[in-house]
C-alpha cells in the first residue's frame, strides 16, 4: 500500500541544548522528517511558552543535561513554567523524548526523563519508549529519531493515531501535470522493440544520486554525475543520506550509490543512519528499484570499499535489480569514476517509468550519448557542475581586535548570501565589500591555518558552506565567529601559531626508527614492513585536520601556558604505539607524556569528542596515553590521585568551596589532624559543603579556633568551567 503525503502534518521539533549537541539532532530529524511526510517545525526551548504545546499533536524532544542533573540554559525558563499552575492539557498530543547525557554523572540524562515524566502527566500519548544516550549518541539517537518518526507520521491531521500504518510506502503527490504524463496511453508507449524517442519523452526519467562522503569526494562525484546525466535523457537529483528515509527511496526506479569507506570498514558519518535504516528488520523491499553502486576507498586498509560493497549487497537483498556492475575506486579514482558513471547512466537511461530494462536500446543511448556528450572541463571526464544554493539571510557577528589601539570587540553585518557558498568566501567578499581591514588567514579549503571558532566550533571555512550552518531552521542564521581558541591573537580572526610551533620543537616529535627487518620491492627499494592491524590502528589515531586545529579543541590550553597541548600529545602517543619507532625514543617519549606539563594537564577529554574535526578516535587515543602515564608513577605526585579526585568532585557537584580545596590539600592525615577543629568540624556539620548559609553567624562561636565573632564569608560558588580551577590547583600544587 501507498500513502500519500500530507503537507498538513506540522511536528515541533523542540531541544534543550547546552554545547549545541541536541540542537544538530533537531536538525537531522527535521530533514528526516519531511520524507514521513511531516511539516517540521524547528525551536528551540527558550522561543516556545508552555501554553503553546496544547496546539501541537505531535512533539518531539532533544535535550541534554547538565551539571548536576539541571536543564540546559536555554530550556531553564520553559522548565520553570512547567512546574506553575494553570497547565495546558495535552490529551490530544502524542510524543518522543530522546535525552542525552555522562553516564559518568549521577544523574543521568535527568533533564529528558523529567520532560518525558512531565508530558505523560500532563495527559499526552508517548508513542516511542524514551532513549537515553551517553556520550557516543550518534547511533543510538538515529535509531530512536527512525523509529519516533514512523509513529508520528501515522498520527493524522485531528490527533488520531492508527499503528497499523507504520512502515507502509509514503509517496509525495502528484501535480496535475504529472499525471497528465503518467496516464496509461503513454506508458504503452513503450513496448519491446520500441524506440529511443519514446523511452526518454514517455514518463518520469528521474535519476535519485545518494552520496555518502566523509571528506567531499563522493559528494562533488555526485553532483558530476548528475550534470552528466542529462546526456543520457535524465534528471539527475542528488541526495545527501543524513537524514533520508529508506521507505522514499524503496518507491523510487533509477538509483545510483556514491559511498566512501571510513575507518575499518565503516560507513561515512552521513550514511550511518540510513545504513542502520536499510540493515533494520524493518527495511522496505526494493523490487522495482534498478541500481548501481560505485565504491571509493584505499587498498591500503584491509576492508577496501567496504561501505559501498556493503549498500551493493544490501540493495540486492531487498529485492532491487543491479543493472552495471559495483565498481571500487582506489585513491586515484577519477578515471575509474568516469568510466563507472557512463555503464551506470546507459544501463539507467535504458529503465522505463515502469521499471523495465529496454536491453534493446542500449547502444542506441551510448550512441546518442557519445553524439551529444558536452566537452568536459574536469580532469575526471565530467563536466564541471554549476551548483546553486538558496539565498540565506545571515547575521554575522565577527570578533575584532585592534593590536595598536589594544581594543577588541564585535562588528556586525545583516547580509543575504547564496547557500552554497562558503564561510571563507563569505569573509572576502565581506573583506572586498564593506571592511578591507578585517583580517582573516585565507588559504586551501582544507588548510588547517585557515581555521576558525563558529558558535563555539571549530570549523574550516573552506569546507563549510553557509547552507550547512542554517541548521534547516527557517529565517535569519545567526553566526558568532572568534579566533581559534588557545592562541594570542594577532589581529581579528588571525592568530599566532608560533608558541605551538615551539613545543612541538621542544617535544621533539619527530620520528626516530630502530633497525629492523626490510623487505625488497620489485623496483629494488627496501622498506619496512607493518601489518594491517597496526597500520590501521595508528591510522584512527592520528589527527587528520592538522595540529593547530586539535591544539585549539582543548579547554585546558588556555589557561596551562606550560600545557604541551592535546596536539604534540596525540603525536608523541602515535610515535610511542609505533612498533618501527626506536627503544631509545620511546623511553625519550615515556619521560616527557610521564611530566606535569604533558597529557596529565589535560583536565578534560570530551571538549575534543564533541568538535566534528577532532572526534572520538582522538579522545581515546589521548585517554590511553593519560593511563600509560598514570601508570608509570603509581597514580601518584601532583597529577595523581588528588587531581583526580579534585577534578570528579567539581564535576559531579558542579560547585566549589573551602571544604573542596582543603579535604584536596589536607589528605587524610591533615584531615585526622583537625578532626575537632578547623576545616575538619565544618565538613563534619556539612555548613558550607552544601552551599548553605551559616547559621545566624555564629558558627564562629561553635566551631574552634575561630574565636569570639563572625566567620569570614565562605568561598563558595557555582563552577561551570572546573577545568580553570584544576589549572589552578596544578600551578600551586608542588606537592602540598
Amino acid at each position: 500500500m501507498v500513502i500519500t503525503m500530507s503537507s498538513e502534518l506540522p511536528l515541533l521539533i523542540l531541544y534543550g541544548s547546552q554545547s549545541g549537541n541536541a540542537e544538530d539532532l533537531c536538525t537531522k530529524a527535521a530533514k528526516e522528517a519531511k520524507s514521513h511526510g511531516l511539516e517540521p517545525i524547528v525551536k528551540g526551548m527558550d522561543e516556545i511558552k508552555i501554553s503553546d504545546l496544547s496546539s501541537y499533536n505531535r512533539v518531539l524532544i532533544y535535550c541534554s543535561t547538565w551539571g548536576e542533573g539541571e536543564m540546559p540554559d536555554n530550556a531553564e525558563d520553559l522548565w520553570q513554567q512547567a512546574q506553575g499552575d494553570s497547565l495546558p492539557s495535552l490529551t490530544t498530543c502524542h510524543f518522543a523524548v530522546c535525552s542525552l547525557g555522562d553516564s559518568s554523572y549521577d544523574l543521568f540524562c535527568q533533564s529528558g526523563k523529567d520532560w518525558d515524566q512531565w508530558f505523560e502527566k500532563q495527559g499526552a500519548n508517548r508513542l516511542v519508549t524514551r532513549v537515553d544516550c551517553d556520550v557516543d549518541y550518534d547511533k543510538p539517537a538515529a535509531l530512536f529519531t527512525s523509529e519516533a518518526l514512523s509513529h508520528l507520521s501515522v498520527v493524522d491531521s485531528s490527533g488520531a493515531y492508527d499503528p497499523s500504518k507504520i512502515g507502509e510506502v509514503r509517496s509525495v503527490p502528484e501535480t496535475p501535470d504529472e499525471k497528465a504524463i503518467e496516464t496509461d496511453q503513454n506508458k504503452d508507449k513503450i513496448a519491446v522493440g520500441g524506440g529511443l524517442e519514446d523511452l526518454l519523452g514517455t514518463g518520469d526519467r528521474t535519476l535519485n544520486i545518494f552520496f555518502g562522503s566523509q571528506s567531499g569526494n563522493s559528494e562533488q562525484l555526485a553532483s558530476n554525475f548528475a550534470k552528466r546525466a542529462e546526456n543520457y535523457g535524465l534528471k539527475g537529483i542528488v541526495h545527501d543520506m543524513d537524514g533520508f528515509d529508506i521507505n522514499a527511496m524503496a518507491s523510487m526506479k533509477r538509483v545510483a550509490i556514491i559511498c566512501s569507506t571510513w575507518g575499518e570498514g565503516e560507513m561515512p558519518d552521513n550514511a550511518e543512519a540510513l545504513w542502520l535504516a536499510a540493515s533494520s528488520g524493518s527495511a522496505p523491499k526494493m523490487d522495482g528499484v534498478s541500481f548501481s553502486v560505485l565504491a571509493l576507498g584505499d587498498t591500503s586498509y584491509e576492508l577496501f570499499c567496504q561501505s559501498g560493497k556493503d549498500w551493493d549487497n544490501k540493495l540486492e537483498e531487498l529485492g532491487a535489480r543491479r543493472v552495471a556492475a559495483r565498481v571500487d575506486c582506489d585513491v586515484d579514482y577519477e578515471a575509474v569514476a568516469s568510466e563507472w558513471a557512463s555503464e551506470a547512466l546507459t544501463m539507467l537511461s535504458a529503465v522505463d517509468d515502469s521499471g523495465n530494462l529496454h536491453e534493446e536500446l542500449i547502444d542506441s543511448i551510448r550512441d546518442m550519448a557519445d553524439g551529444g556528450a558536452v566537452v568536459a572541463d574536469g580532469e575526471d571526464g565530467f563536466s564541471i557542475p554549476d551548483l546553486h544554493g538558496e539565498e540565506v539571510e545571515i547575521q554575522l557577528g565577527v570578533f575584532r581586535y585592534d593590536p595598536h589601539e589594544k581594543t577588541s570587540g564585535l562588528d556586525t553585518w545583516l547580509c543575504s548570501l547564496p547557500g552554497h557558498m562558503t564561510l571563507l568566501e563569505a569573509l572576502r567578499s565581506i573583506q572586498r565589500t564593506h571592511d578591507g581591514s578585517l583580517c582573516f588567514t585565507d588559504g586551501a579549503p582544507h588548510d588547517p591555518n585557515t581555521a576558525i571558532s563558529v558558535n563555539g566550533r571549530i570549523t574550516l571555512p573552506g569546507i563549510t558552506r553557509i547552507e550547512q550552518l542554517s541548521n534547516g531552521r527557517p529565517g535569519s542564521i545567526v553566526m558568532k565567529i572568534e579566533p581559534l581558541p588557545g592562541y594570542d591573537v594577532v589581529r581579528d580572526l588571525c592568530v599566532d601559531f608560533s608558541a605551538l610551533t615551539k613545543k612541538r620543537q621542544e617535544a621533539s616529535v619527530w620520528h626516530v626508527s630502530k633497525t629492523r627487518e626490510a623487505l625488497r620491492t620489485d623496483q629494488g627499494t627496501l622498506i619496512g614492513p607493518m601489518s594491517a592491524v597496526e597500520a590501521t590502528k595508528l591510522h584512527a589515531m592520528s589527527n587528520r585536520f592538522g595540529s593547530q586545529i586539535l591544539h585549539s579543541c582543548s579547554d585546558s590550553v588556555a589557561y596551562a601556558n606550560s600545557y604541551l597541548g592535546p596536539s604534540v600529545c596525540l603525536d608523541l602517543w602515535i610515535k610511542k604505539s609505533d612498533s618501527r619507532t626506536s627503544d631509545k625514543k620511546i623511553k625519550q617519549i615515556d619521560k616527557i607524556l610521564s611530566g606535569p606539563d604533558a597529557i596529565l594537564a589535560e583536565t578534560d577529554l570530551a571538549p575534543m569528542a564533541r568538535q566534528p574535526l577532532a572526534g572520538r578516535g582522538v579522545q581515546n587515543a589521548l585517554s590511553e596515553a593519560r593511563t600509560s602515564a598514570l601508570e608509570s608513577n603509581g597514580y601518584n605526585g601532583r597529577h595523581g590521585k588528588h587531581v583526580w579526585w579534585y577534578a570528579w568532585t567539581l564535576k559531579s557537584s558542579g560547585r566549589v568551596n573551602d571544604t573542596v580545596l582543603y579535604r584536596q590539600v589536607l589528605g587524610p592525615l591533615g584531615l585526622l589532624s583537625n578532626l575537632t577543629s578547623g576545616v575538619t568540624a565544618r565538613m563534619l556539620t556539612g555548613f558550607t559543603r552544601t552551599g548553605g548559609k551559616m547559621v545566624n553567624d555564629i558558627l564562629g562561636l561553635v566551631v574552634p579556633p575561630a574565636g569570639i565573632g563572625k566567620m569570614p564569608k565562605q568561598f563558595n560558588k557555582r563552577v561551570d568551567k572546573h577545568y580553570e580551577v584544576v589549572s589552578i590547583f596544578n600551578t600551586l600544587d608542588r606537592r602540598f
